[in-house]
């Protein structure tokens, strides 16, 4: 709904892009992959077919969406199952598109055996993963290495940000600053020859206690090639 890219704005949109020397590297909707309700599901994905046309008008390479749940009223292996046919319905509607649908490591579903499986059995060429490390490092403990060994070949974006992390929960910080493994997720994608974009997360509107956005972006620019290298 935003008049920015409505059908009488987008062409100017697309030039102000162009003009500025910036690329839109990924849409981020939030529609949900896990709906076992009929209505539900199609509304999730009627959304993201919303999104994959926007980004085909704006030549964006990718969308995002979410796993997000295993709700416990239903059955795991078919909320999984809901998960990968969503993929290939999506990935299908994108085929001509130039998009490619990516599902982030995000929610429930964010051990690499149970996304491997996802990605497998969707095994379409138009979907891929956004790896966001500390999701999954957060709950499962997972090593960066064996995280990124494992989901190499289907990640196609990456969100990085860094937090301490107790047993009370996680506190964000600036990059560098948290107890996350930040530095060894970006040594594996590194050597691992990862070429896609590292994407900052600064969720200020969810976390509204962190620093603002004009400290944590520059940092985040100024300090990320420390980590990296």
């Amino acid at each position: 709904n935003n008049p920015l890219f409505s059908a009488s704005n987008i062409a100017q949109t697309k030039r102000e892009i162009t003009d500025s020397n910036r690329n839109i590297v990924n849409l981020g909707s939030s529609a949900n992959m896990h709906f076992l309700d009929p209505k539900k599901r199609q509304s999730n994905l009627d959304d993201a077919k919303k999104y994959i046309e926007l980004a085909h008008q704006l030549a964006c390479p990718f969308i995002r969406v979410f796993p997000n749940d295993l709700p416990k009223d239903q059955d795991e292996k078919a909320t999984v199952d809901a998960i990968i046919n969503s993929l290939v319905e999506l990935g299908d509607y994108a085929k001509s598109s130039g998009v490619k649908v990516l599902l982030e490591s995000h929610g429930k579903v964010i051990k690499s055996d149970m996304l491997l499986h996802i990605m497998q059995e969707a095994n379409h060429a138009n979907v891929g993963l956004v790896w966001d490390f500390f999701n999954m490092w957060s709950i499962t403990k997972e090593t960066p290495a064996q995280m990124y060994a494992s989901m190499k070949k289907y990640i196609f974006h990456t969100h990085i940000k860094d937090a301490i992390l107790t047993e009370k929960g996680e506190t964000y910080t600036l990059l560098g600053e948290g107890n996350s493994p930040v530095k060894e997720a970006l040594h594996a994608l590194k050597a691992g020859g990862y070429q896609g974009y590292y994407s900052f997360e600064w969720e200020k509107l969810w976390h509204p206690e962190i620093e603002e956005p004009e400290i944590a972006i520059p940092h985040f620019a100024k300090n990320f090639t420390k980590l990296w290298m």
